[in-house]
């Protein structure tokens, strides 16, 4: 996936960056000093450490990740850059209910941070219960700060999920390869493509697998057919608009307090509290 970011379709994460290089301070000032900082799925931290690089005495930093490799590498890179910082590392499912660790001393508040717009990947009704879920989660008095992709030129959009160098298509088609390896299927990689298209009433990129002949596959212990062009969908990536989005946090019980985009308005990031809550 890092390697898809890199790519020059791929617009979303220099967008982001860039977005983050230039409103760190700004969106560090709106969170307030003394917070739990809490991230979902912490990456490679590039736009945690700008983040921050600028907040004010944080009480801890709280990387939430599954994949206990990636956990480590993230902890190591930013307790080498802020050694005063308590990291408290969760080796969770973001997407699970979270038991979060006690905190070193009380926080004024608790941040979810959730960048890189991976809530898209969840369908609408799904990605209300998570935002409900982080609403629970961070309490009163908390706020959830959140990168967002937004709708643009549906040809921007299918270019970032078609690059030309193939690493998409390569990243999608692996899961084919994990079938193979985890429960002993016997998909032939080069007998799939990868596919993905912006569908504009839904406002979301749909990725789909698509067989290219007639063929029979063992998946466990069952044989499927399929037929040529047969497509097995397999992610979405929504785009919103600021109203769409802001109806979305709304039946979350969320509202939207600030938002940050880039000039030509491609991406967002956008600071949410409780519904009724009076800012700082």
């Amino acid at each position: 996936f890092e390697q898809i970011c890199e790519q020059p379709e791929y617009y979303l994460t220099r967008r982001e960056i860039a977005l983050m290089a230039e409103h760190a301070a700004s969106i560090a000032d709106s969170l307030g000093a003394q917070v739990r900082l809490v991230e979902y799925g912490s990456g490679s931290g590039v736009k945690t450490r700008m983040l921050l690089q600028h907040m004010d005495c944080p009480v801890c930093y709280v990387p939430v990740e599954i994949s206990p490799a990636a956990l480590q590498r993230s902890v190591q890179r930013l307790a080498a850059e802020f050694p005063q910082l308590p990291v408290q590392p969760l080796c969770a499912d973001f997407s699970k209910p979270l038991r979060l660790p006690i905190p070193p001393c009380a926080p004024r508040r608790t941040v979810l941070y959730f960048p890189g717009s991976t809530i898209g990947n969840f369908e609408a009704r799904d990605a209300a219960l998570l935002l409900r879920k982080m609403r629970n989660e961070m309490g009163d008095a908390g706020g959830i700060l959140i990168g967002v992709d937004l709708k643009k030129d549906p040809a921007r959009i299918e270019a970032a999920y078609n690059d030309a160098a193939g690493v998409t298509a390569e990243f999608t088609l692996n899961m084919l390869a994990r079938l193979n390896r985890d429960i002993g299927s016997d998909f032939e990689l080069a007998a799939f493509a990868h596919r993905a298209r912006y569908n504009p009433m839904a406002g979301r990129i749909e990725t789909h697998i698509v067989s290219r002949r007639e063929q029979q596959v063992k998946i466990g212990r069952n044989k499927v057919g399929f037929r040529p062009d047969e497509a097995i969908q397999v992610e979405y990536s929504c785009k919103y608009s600021l109203a769409d989005f802001a109806g979305l946090a709304a039946r979350a019980g969320l509202m939207v307090l600030r938002v940050w985009t880039d000039p030509q308005q491609m991406f967002s990031v956008q600071y949410l509290v409780r519904a009724g809550a009076v800012a700082r």
